[in-house]
């Protein structure tokens, strides 16, 4: 028997509110609606605006152990409910199951990060004497909440990538505004369900599923001291154009690249970069686009990569073998399909994938496409990797730095001067040496430069734009 309810409410100001049902919420095997959720208007985002700014006093004087203890609440619930967890994700985001339940997993581990961060918030004693006029002074600074903030999560991690917003938000004090993707709200509907069970000042939080067109008072309302988006470069740099004096942070998009060096263990890296090319479905910010294989491995890495991609399952996400589910949308899968048919019309190959139904897209790697097509220069974010060869080392650097994003880069190499070299040169937000670029723990800075955005994620770095220093300096009065 399903756990997914009938209907939900959505959250305004700590409180269940079900306003309507006007949100259909489908499984995106199927194309069936499971689900309808109640969506809000712009009178009670306003709303939730203002019980947020008359929370800020109350959030802000929460002592680290109440901040914390509300944090490990969340932990406990979110581990008596990973079954429900797990289902309501696999159905909404339409993610395989077994999936599913690691992302149910990082949930616990960046709540759990947060309530050990929470405790360590610090700030520093200054040496104030530099010179003779600042003898007899001290100086020292802490980090205070910056009060309201207001998030907008994406469709393909609906739990994880809501977490990374709520928690640092919960860990300093910071009242929160959150609009869950309207394809995949039930995650963070959870978790307002569990933030209920609390008793946080009113205004604490509000979670809103709502129009696109309707959310504009999450980007333009002055009452809001920061926003915090993750979602499609489009967006968030037109959101940020919005914004006004807030300060934002923009969690963007990629078309990663990794690289297959020579002395590279050759059956490691195929079974990395599956995972990192293919993982639900390639929609990630960091899933691998573009491969780069060294000219005198690549007819064998070649090979592999190909055998391994055609024996994936692709199917229903219910089912525990499954590893290719469905795109989030038709639309989406059609949009992929149209890539590949115009790389293919110019001369690119396809290896093996290639044909979609409905909306499930075969696992697809090409090779000998032009670098200005789409499927190499834009984020894809489908099953689709393009493979090219290289010769250089440096050479090949640059071909991975030639793009308008910069998230993260893999380096598959046993030399350290290579790795060290990538780490030096790639304008990324992070390399990964031996990895996918699509590896991500959630402690760690995490975001990019270039089109891929501003800002890093990462408990402690979330916290950081969530927090403004505050100075203090005495004078000795005896000076």
């Amino acid at each position: 028997m399903s756990a997914i309810k009938k209907k939900y409410p959505y959250y305004l100001a700590n409180e269940a509110v079900q306003a309507n049902t006007d949100l259909e919420v489908t499984d995106k095997f199927t194309g069936k609606v499971v689900t309808k959720v109640a969506l809000a208007d712009e009178k009670a985002i306003s709303q939730a605006i203002a019980k947020a700014v008359e929370a800020a006093g109350p959030m802000r004087e929460m002592a680290a152990y109440e901040r914390q203890a509300v944090l490990n609440h969340c932990v406990d619930r979110f581990k008596a409910r990973e079954k429900e967890l797990a289902e309501s994700l696999c159905i909404e985001a339409g993610k395989p199951i077994k999936d599913a339940r690691g992302e149910v997993a990082r949930l616990i581990d960046t709540f759990r990060i947060g309530a050990e961060e929470a405790v360590r918030i610090g700030g520093e004693i200054m040496t104030m004497d530099i010179s003779p006029r600042a003898k007899g002074y001290r100086g020292m600074w802490k980090r205070v909440p910056i009060g309201p903030v207001s998030f907008i999560s994406p469709f393909n991690f609906p739990l994880n990538l809501a977490a990374h917003k709520i928690a640092p938000a919960l860990a300093v004090g910071c009242p929160f505004i959150l609009k869950p993707a309207s394809m995949t709200p039930l995650g963070a509907l959870i978790i307002g369900e569990i933030l209920a069970e609390l008793d946080l000042p009113k205004g604490a939080f509000s979670i809103l599923p709502c129009r696109r067109d309707g959310a504009n008072l999450f980007t333009e309302d002055e009452r809001l001291k920061l926003l915090s988006f993750t979602g499609s470069p489009e967006v968030g740099w037109d959101l940020k154009a919005k914004a006004g004096k807030k300060k934002v942070v923009l969690e963007l998009g990629g078309n990663a690249a990794v690289v297959v060096d020579e002395d590279a263990d050759l059956d490691d890296a195929v079974g990395r970069i599956i995972i990192g090319a293919f993982y639900q479905s390639g929609q990630s910010c960091i899933g691998v686009q573009r491969i780069y294989v060294h000219e005198s491995v690549y007819d064998t890495f070649r090979k592999k990569l190909v055998e391994k991609t055609k024996k994936l399952k692709a199917g229903d996400p219910k089912d525990e073998e499954t590893f290719i589910g469905p795109m989030i949308s038709e639309k989406e899968a059609e949009r992929l399909e149209g890539w590949i048919a115009s790389a293919k019309k110019r001369g690119g190959k396809v290896l093996c994938g290639g044909k979609r139904q409905g909306a499930m897209l075969d696992a697809t790697l090409m090779e000998n496409v032009p670098t200005d097509e789409k499927i190499v220069c834009v984020e894809a974010f489908g099953p689709v990797a393009v493979l090219e060869k290289f010769t250089d080392f440096n050479e090949v650097l640059k071909r991975v730095d030639d793009s308008t994003y910069g998230l993260q880069a893999g380096l598959f190499t046993r030399d350290i001067h290579k790795a060290m070299k990538a780490w030096d040169t790639l304008e990324v937000g992070g390399v990964l040496i031996n990895e996918i670029p699509s590896w991500r723990v959630d402690h760690m800075p995490y975001g990019g430069v270039k089109d891929s955005g501003i800002g890093r994620e990462g408990i402690r770095f979330a916290m950081e734009d969530m927090t403004e220093i505050r100075l203090l300096v005495i004078r000795d009065a005896k000076v």
